[in-house]
């Protein structure tokens, strides 16, 4: 059976395409509930025809009005893991490919949404005067510094910290691990590398339990920092600054990217420093700021009506 081949399509995703785990997990969930479809519809991969994959995402719309919740993104992916897998069965097991035009359906394009550099600059106001929050600074900081994405900043050793110098002009810089396990490497300013140098030396060794720890965030019991930490950081750190909407991880991410665009840096280079491997992707926050160019110049401007 079809369903025989799901480990060896999970190690392809993590050896042959490169796919980070967060993303292979994804895949697993997706696929976990389209069989669980055929369970329930008497189907089987070896037997579907491409009207009822159609079918199937009929059902997980269906769903919204059940306990469980599942918006278009997530049906989006679900169809582009399903592509995937048929691929994948198609070029190794000789299966046939009836998901060729299964498409996923159109999302209209958010726009992410970026903070102010004044509300920025608020939840930079952290003042350290323990370890925790010595090291809560320092994850704001170069999270706001470099873009990163927040399993990025997790996966942090201490030896990614480090400088480059360019004719005697030393630079600052972190190497990230990307999507796929691409690096980058990325400058920090003054300010990021500040907080980072004063929780390495005021903070960390007094979480490290463990000489040989390489992480460069450690949680109190000694252990790297996870995801869930850094997010309840970043809320926290938006709560004492009186921000009332959401605040995540990405959201200082998107504010990193709008901000060096409205400063008038090149689209190619925060391309580079964000990891994408497309400028399409980079191309939605220029919508935020010609949004803000469009709002500046309907209110100063005497014929803009």
């Amino acid at each position: 059976m079809a369903s025989d081949h799901l480990a060896d399509f999970f190690n392809y995703l993590q050896i042959e395409k490169g796919l980070a785990s967060n993303t292979i997990s994804s895949y697993r969930s997706d696929l976990d509930r389209f069989f669980h479809y055929l369970s329930i519809n008497q189907l089987s991969i070896e037997s579907i025809a491409s009207e009822e994959l159609t079918g199937y995402v009929a059902w997980l719309r269906g769903m919204q009005n059940t306990d469980f919740k599942i918006g278009q993104s997530s049906i989006a992916r679900n169809v582009v893991s399903i592509r995937s897998y048929f691929s994948y069965l198609s070029k190794e097991h000789g299966l046939k490919n009836v998901a060729l035009n299964f498409k996923p359906p159109k999302i209209n394009k958010r726009l992410p949404k970026a903070l102010t550099i004044d509300q920025v600059m608020s939840m930079l106001n952290i003042l350290p005067t323990d370890p925790v929050s010595i090291r809560d600074k320092a994850i704001v900081e170069l999270l706001y510094a470099t873009g990163a994405r927040v399993s990025e900043l997790t996966n942090l050793n201490i030896g990614d910290i480090g400088s480059i110098d360019t004719e005697g002009v030393v630079t600052s810089t972190v190497k990230l691990k990307g999507k796929g396990g691409k690096e980058r490497i990325v400058p920090i300013g003054s300010y990021a590398i500040s907080a980072v140098e004063d929780y390495l030396v005021r903070s960390r060794p007094t979480f490290v339990k463990v000489s040989t720890q390489k992480a460069l965030f450690l949680n109190q019991r000694g252990g790297r920092l996870t995801r869930q930490s850094t997010w309840s950081v970043i809320t926290s750190a938006a709560e004492r600054a009186g921000i009332l909407e959401q605040v995540t991880p990405h959201s200082m991410r998107h504010s990193f990217a709008t901000h060096l665009l409205d400063g008038g840096a090149d689209i190619r280079v925060v391309q580079e420093l964000l990891g994408h491997s497309s400028v399409t992707t980079t191309q939605i926050y220029t919508l935020i700021t010609i949004d803000r160019i469009r709002e500046s110049y309907a209110s100063a401007h005497p014929r803009s009506k």
